[in-house]
């Protein structure tokens, strides 16, 4: 093997194969081949009802592929999708403790107020998570991935509810992985790109909106 060839190969962190995903017999998406290497943040487009979010649970291990093959490195996933997954009778700092907890690391007043510094919710953060608004839930349950920086993120519409500063939040969290070689893979169906970052794009094309089922009904 070429030397320069195999050094990709064993750059490659995440490899898909020949994915497909049957619900009912019938496919969600068109076959996927792609790759994703460390360091690299992979976007993933798509219309409503493409199978976005049905990607991104079958690279979770949420779902098990019809056919293909998934080739995880040995690491942490750290999965946001629309359950946030943060308590709402609990303050801001009081979520960011247990998720510190949770993920093994000793909750200091250092660690949490630096969280907190970096989500910009200084303001928020001795209130109950069920008094926030919609986008600084949001920025609260994006607090877990601090904990886990050396994890797979999997993250499904981390901008939505979000106003420009909770995106700019975003933006200053994948950045920071990517430049620590974490992996990053989002799904969104609008036009939002994260602006202080170099992404891939990978469209996934439903199989409503594929040739082979336009084919089937001529």
């Amino acid at each position: 093997m070429d030397k320069q060839v195999a050094e990709q190969e064993e750059n490659v962190c995440i490899r898909v194969e020949n994915l497909l995903f049957e619900r009912w017999f019938i496919p969600v998406f068109e076959s996927l081949n792609f790759s994703v290497k460390a360091g690299e943040t992979l976007l993933v487009r798509g219309t409503n009802g493409s199978g976005k979010t049905t990607l991104l649970r079958l690279l979770a291990g949420i779902l098990d592929p019809t056919e293909g093959r998934i080739h995880l490195p040995e690491l942490p996933v750290a999965w946001l999708g629309h359950k946030l997954g943060i308590k709402d009778s609990l303050s801001v700092r009081e979520n960011l403790q247990f998720m510190a907890r949770f993920h093994n690391m000793q909750p200091t007043d250092k660690l949490i107020n630096e969280t907190i510094s970096q989500l910009d919710l200084e303001r928020v953060a001795e209130q109950d998570a069920g008094s926030l608004s919609a986008g600084q839930r949001k920025r609260c349950a994006l607090g877990a991935l601090l904990f886990q920086s050396e994890a797979i993120w999997l993250l499904d519409e981390p901008y939505s509810n979000l106003d420009d500063n909770g995106m700019k939040v975003v933006d200053r969290l994948l950045t920071l992985h990517q430049q620590n070689g974490g992996i990053t893979i989002l799904a969104t169906h609008g036009a939002l790109t994260p602006q202080s970052l170099e992404v891939r794009e990978l469209i996934v094309l439903g199989y409503q909106d594929s040739e082979r089922y336009r084919e089937s009904l001529a």
